[in-house]
């Protein structure tokens, strides 16, 4: 499957937003405006304009709508959620080569607001894998203490962590050391 560069910031962009969401004892990854923009300018949203409590209210409502993507069982819930998504975003597809980029495809209509843009582009970077019949790529962390959302761009499939340096690392070890007591007796 070929990612694009344009499909690979809006997968960065849109992993990192479900991410943000509250989970279990962890305070929201976006608490107010001033750390929306920040995660905006992060991820190099195009367009920006000043944001304000709406936008947060909007962006936050998409995030629990994408959360519900990567929590999809099979290609058709994934579909009908994405469709939502991008039908409500009033999804405007244009040419554009901007800050130093080649030609790319923008999928929100000029002047949209914040949550349109995200729902629009990230929609349509996930709608790819729907088509692709690549929808298990879209998952969350095997590990018992961590739900984050991925994409597993592995060649074969196989990413089971979010990360493998710190949640597959830390069962790995706790593998590892439940053999060397059991041996131990």
């Amino acid at each position: 499957m070929l990612i694009t560069h344009d499909t690979r910031c809006a997968l960065d962009l849109v992993v990192d937003l479900v991410n943000t969401a509250p989970e279990g004892d962890e305070p929201d990854g976006l608490p107010d405006v001033g750390v929306l923009d920040d995660f905006a300018r992060r991820h190099a949203v195009s367009d920006l304009g000043v944001l304000s409590e709406f936008d947060l209210s909007a962006v936050r409502k998409i995030r629990g709508r994408f959360a519900a993507v990567f929590a999809a069982t099979d290609a058709r819930t994934a579909a009908g959620l994405i469709n939502e998504l991008v039908a409500a975003a009033g999804t405007t597809p244009r040419l554009t080569d901007h800050d130093g980029y080649d030609w790319h495809v923008h999928y929100f209509a000029p002047g949209a607001s914040l949550a349109d843009h995200i729902a629009a582009d990230c929609g349509m970077a996930l709608a790819f894998f729907v088509v692709a019949g690549e929808q298990e790529r879209l998952r969350r962390c095997e590990a018992p203490d961590c739900r984050r959302a991925f994409v597993d761009l592995s060649r074969n499939r196989s990413r089971r962590y979010c990360d493998s340096r710190t949640c597959g690392n830390r069962l790995h070890v706790a593998a590892y050391r439940a053999r060397r007591k059991e041996a131990a007796g």
